[in-house]
């Protein structure tokens, strides 16, 4: 069928099957992983909720899992979307692409966090524990931020970004998920209006990575980079705690300009540092194919 055959509603009604079926999915297999390791319904639930590494990688996993099965399902066996459709773009393209995103990524989330520091009162203190240890724990934290970042890139820019734009057109499309990318972020440990806003304007920053160079893997370095650059300086992400040795971070205030708990997204600072990054981003959607 390929998106070009798929009615407004039709693309409509698709988008929403595969993102309900893929939050289903990995819930009900989440929760059971949970359970099998906990011992109890409610010992399960609680260790997820509680996003400890261990629960965070779990629920990563199962949520990449299951985007990559309804890809399969609904996508390429359903739709007849192909691989160039999806922009799953291979060889130097996806290298360069995921490389460039990493650095847009890392420097946005940078510019959010030095603007925090500069205008308000955010800043670091020395917190117990060596360079070697440091070292370590920012790699394991990377390490289960990876398929975080990937899972939710093929989840949102994936099957539903693709029926959307040949719909109603890639703006909207960019739009309209980034507003279902915000509110899955609603329930988020300390998650305030500012907060969710700016996770959807980051959310429009990476809908146009994903049309520049490099395709899914240009969105999946920037989202990789935003979060790995702000964990490993011991910030929240999303309001989702990281706990770095050697560094502790101090958001300090006022938090509508440096996000308080919710970490630099909640701020005004990363209100700016996005904007900035979206102008850029716009002229280098343009530089993909079509």
């Amino acid at each position: 069928m390929g998106p070009g055959r798929v009615s407004p509603a039709k693309a409509i009604g698709w988008s929403i099957a595969f993102l309900v079926l893929t939050f289903l999915t990995a819930g009900l297999v989440g929760l059971g992983a949970a359970v099998l390791i906990t011992g109890s319904t409610d010992a399960g639930a609680a260790w997820l909720t509680a996003l400890g590494p261990q629960s965070m990688l779990l629920q990563a996993v199962v949520t990449l899992a299951s985007t990559a099965l309804y890809t399969w399902l609904i996508g390429f066996r359903t739709l007849g979307l192909t691989g160039a459709d999806l922009r799953y773009v291979t060889g130097r393209g996806a290298r360069s692409g995921f490389v460039l995103g990493l650095a847009a990524g890392a420097l946005t989330a940078g510019t959010a966090l030095l603007l925090s520091v500069m205008v308000g009162q955010a800043g670091w203190m020395d917190d117990t524990g060596t360079l070697g240890d440091y070292l370590r724990q920012s790699s394991k934290t990377v390490a289960v931020l990876v398929p975080a970042a990937l899972a939710e890139e093929v989840l949102f820019r994936g099957v539903p970004m693709v029926l959307l734009a040949a719909a109603f057109g890639r703006g909207s499309a960019i739009v309209a998920i980034s507003v279902m990318f915000a509110l899955a972020h609603v329930t988020n440990p300390n998650a305030s209006p500012l907060g969710v806003g700016n996770i959807a304007l980051a959310g429009v920053f990476l809908g146009l990575a994903f049309y520049a160079p490099g395709g899914i893997w240009t969105a999946f370095g920037a989202h990789l980079g935003w979060n790995s650059l702000l964990a490993c300086l011991d910030t929240p992400v999303s309001g989702v705690p990281f706990n770095i040795p050697l560094l502790d971070y101090n958001a300090g205030g006022p938090a509508w300009l440096t996000g308080g708990t919710f970490g630099p997204e909640g701020g005004l600072a990363a209100t700016l540092a996005l904007t900035v990054a979206i102008v850029g981003a716009t002229r280098w959607a343009t530089k993909g194919s079509p």
